[in-house]
């Protein structure tokens, strides 16, 4: 794979790029509209497939928050096309890593030196390279360690990046007014965290020392001596990443077992520790060969309030989701419904958000949930089809809701996500052992 030996890092030379793929997008449209007037019944299969490779070669080159935005939506495996769900999920591993010079000059720019003079062995080619850090093997007094290091400008960027962005995140979720904006300063708070690696090995230490009492996890020592705001060093954990374990020809007991160890996980974090991993993506979960589940990264941790935790989890109840009363006022304090709004858009969220509720909070009424059930996800998969084509909806207002909703959601989407690849069933309130 090609080396960056430089990153675009000023805001005209960013959105040049970003112009530029823009450019290209329109020639796609051009192309697909051409081949209609011939043939009406071409399908959009190859416009989606050639814009979602333009965008992404695009973002790519950009690295950082850019193509974060386009990692989180490759979570949404059913809102997105098919095409551009496979190219962007690509962010979580094949991004082209910074050329061995580049990664000297971070290291002397934040640590003062160069890493040969601090590591025993240091490899120079990356292992893995993301959208807003590339890790390398390194070892110091007869310790495997892994070594990530930001991309330069990345931190620097990001509020010109969504500005770049927001337009088309604008059209793609029907946001509307000025309110869209408490989404778009969460999703900015969130990335200037993710690039504060002082902050993630803080918030790595103090959460596996918590999380260490649910059996089947593993996590990294941090090491404080060896990291810098932009350089963090860890161990070296030794597994296969999570999405290509979930290819292989597992035991379906493995699979329960890891799936009981991710969903204790993540409810310990939630109704424990008020905060919570808020990115739960297959390139963030190693299986080790005994078949343990290792967490690898913690950069995006999310802060759950008091006062969205408590309505949140009473609408996961089914007795209030079926109680009209309590229904309505869990809407309204989760700014779901708003007073401004008219008896038309009551009605039709209402009963729209009566349904998606009935689904997703499905898991927490039953004692054990199989996750690998293909019908939960049919109706997962049709609900989300039959929204994205209803023209009622696209003209109504999309803001709906608190803005914690934005982490919260795509936590719980990507967990689900995780464990229907695991085929994993599992015991909905085993978590409650290690909280008490």
């Amino acid at each position: 794979m090609k080396r960056l030996d430089t990153i675009p890092t000023g805001k005209i030379e960013r959105a040049g790029k970003l112009v530029k793929t823009g450019v290209k997008i329109g020639g796609n449209y051009v192309k697909y509209y051409g081949k209609k007037l011939v043939d009406p019944q071409t399908s959009k299969d190859m416009l989606d497939q050639d814009n979602a490779e333009d965008i992404y070669d695009g973002l790519k080159s950009l690295k950082g928050s850019a193509l974060k935005v386009a990692q989180m939506l490759s979570m949404e495996k059913n809102l997105l096309p098919r095409a551009y769900v496979e190219k962007f999920s690509l962010s979580q591993f094949s991004v082209p890593p910074l050329s061995a010079p580049l990664v000297r000059k971070t290291f002397k720019k934040y640590l003062d030196k160069y890493p040969e003079e601090i590591f025993d062995e240091f490899e120079k080619d990356s292992v893995n390279a993301a959208s807003i850090g590339q890790v390398h093997r390194a070892e110091k007094d007869g310790k495997k360690l892994a070594v990530k290091i930001q991309y330069p400008g990345v931190a620097e960027s990001i509020s010109s990046d969504l500005a770049l962005v927001k337009p088309v995140a604008i059209k793609m979720f029907n946001l509307k007014g000025k309110d869209s904006e408490k989404y778009f300063k969460e999703v900015e708070h969130k990335l200037i965290e993710e690039t504060n690696y002082i902050l993630e090995l803080e918030q790595s230490d103090e959460i596996t020392t918590a999380c260490s009492v649910i059996p089947n996890m593993q996590f990294p020592k941090y090491y404080r001596e060896l990291s810098s705001e932009r350089i963090l060093t860890m161990d070296w954990m030794n597994g296969m990443h999570l999405g290509e374990f979930t290819q292989t020809d597992f035991e379906p007991e493995v699979g329960n077992t890891l799936g009981q160890a991710l969903w204790d996980f993540y409810m310990f974090q939630i109704h424990k520790l008020r905060r919570v991993h808020a990115d739960p993506h297959p390139g963030n979960f190693l299986v080790s060969d005994d078949a343990k589940l290792i967490a690898i990264d913690f950069g995006c941790i999310k802060q759950i309030p008091h006062d969205f935790y408590v309505p949140y989890f009473e609408l996961a109840k089914e007795e209030n989701i079926n109680n009209d009363k309590i229904f309505m006022e869990k809407l309204y304090e989760l700014e779901i419904l708003t007073p401004t709004d008219s008896e038309e858009e009551l009605k039709f969220f209402k009963a729209l958000f009566k349904e998606m509720l009935t689904i997703f909070t499905s898991p927490f009424h039953k004692e054990t949930f199989d996750f690998g059930d293909e019908g939960f996800w049919s109706k997962i998969a049709n609900l989300s089809e039959r929204y994205s084509k209803d023209e009622q909806i696209r003209k109504m207002n999309g803001n709906r809701g608190s803005k914690h909703f934005l982490y919260i959601n795509r936590t719980f989407f990507g967990l689900y996500n995780l464990l229907h690849d695991l085929k994993a069933k599992v015991n909905v309130n085993h978590f409650e052992q290690y909280i008490r």
